[in-house]
């Protein structure tokens, strides 16, 4: 028993990795997805419109399954139709990121754009009236507002994203939930390994909740104090 339990520690090492590297994703088109939204220009924001609209209402079992499946039979056609005999396989931890990543980008976007609606423009245009350029505007007057703004939304997005990993088991990739399920397929004690891995989950959220929190109190600092 021990075996099994000592291998699902091990797979939990790589659904944090899995959910780590799915976030930076998320948040990298989060960014240029709030970015193209708020451009005013017709054809990024209805780009990023049609991106965030057709992801959130599409299962991420389906995107996962079409990207994993799909994306590696379409890959192949191309590669058959300009004739070459080479065959391509999806690595199931990149098919896993990117899929994961791209879904809850769409979210971030949301929270990104409704975060930097939320800061003052005149605080921008002051900016630049003094002389600052956007990208530095963005670094020190939009990002650390936006950021206090922004995380409640990516605390939640963030939980989600975490349970989301358990998906990539279906894909078969060796994270925890599919090493549960061997263990428990093994044994036919389904209820403890099961429970184990709930439990592993449980302490990820839980660790990423305080940091969270920390955070949120870290670039609240002074600010509910002068509302009160």
């Amino acid at each position: 028993m021990s075996g099994y339990f000592s291998s699902i520690l091990q797979g939990a090492l790589l659904t944090v990795g899995v959910s780590l590297a799915a976030l930076l994703v998320a948040i990298v088109l989060g960014l240029i997805g709030a970015a193209a939204k708020l451009s005013g220009r017709p054809v990024a924001v209805a780009v990023a419109t049609v991106y965030t609209t057709l992801v959130r209402g599409i299962p991420e079992l389906v995107l996962m399954l079409l990207i994993f499946y799909g994306g590696t039979i379409g890959l192949n056609h191309l590669l058959e139709a300009m004739g070459s005999k080479k065959t391509v396989d999806i690595n199931p931890f990149a098919a896993g990121v990117l899929t994961i990543g791209f879904i809850y980008g769409a979210y971030m976007t949301e929270t990104f754009r409704g975060a930097i609606l939320s800061i003052p423009k005149g605080q921008m245009e002051a900016a630049w009236a003094f002389g600052m350029g956007r990208v530095q505007t963005f670094l020190r007057i939009t990002l650390p507002q936006m950021v206090r703004y922004a995380l409640p939304g990516f605390t939640n997005n963030w939980l989600v994203l975490i349970k989301a990993t358990a998906l990539v088991s279906l894909i078969g990739l060796h994270e925890m939930t599919y090493l549960a399920k061997q263990a428990s397929s093994a044994t036919r004690e389904p209820f403890t390994f099961y429970l184990f891995a709930a439990g592993l989950f449980l302490v990820y959220t839980s660790v990423s909740l305080w940091a969270l929190r920390w955070l949120e109190r870290r670039f609240s600092m002074g600010v509910r104090r002068g509302h009160v």
